[in-house]
């Protein structure tokens, strides 16, 4: 599975990919043309297999391992 780095995670399960996330970021009709997002760069990571154990998928490890995956440590 990938997860990406938009200035936002984004756990990819339907495994559409970095081009379809951002086509659907961008493409979206939010109400009352409200924002207008422009994905300016998009960073892809393998995480592994998914299941509800995932460190992403925990409270206490999410911040650090998301940190970890985009070397921000």
């Amino acid at each position: 599975m990938k997860v990406y780095k938009v200035e936002l995670m984004i756990i990819d399960f339907d495994g559409l990919g970095a081009d379809a996330i951002k086509d659907e970021i961008e493409n979206t009709h939010y109400a009352n043309h409200c924002i207008s997002p422009t994905v300016k760069n998009i960073h892809e990571r393998d995480i592994g297999e998914w299941d509800d154990s995932h460190p992403l998928n925990q409270l206490d490890t999410s911040d650090y391992t998301y940190r970890e995956l985009f070397d921000e440590l």
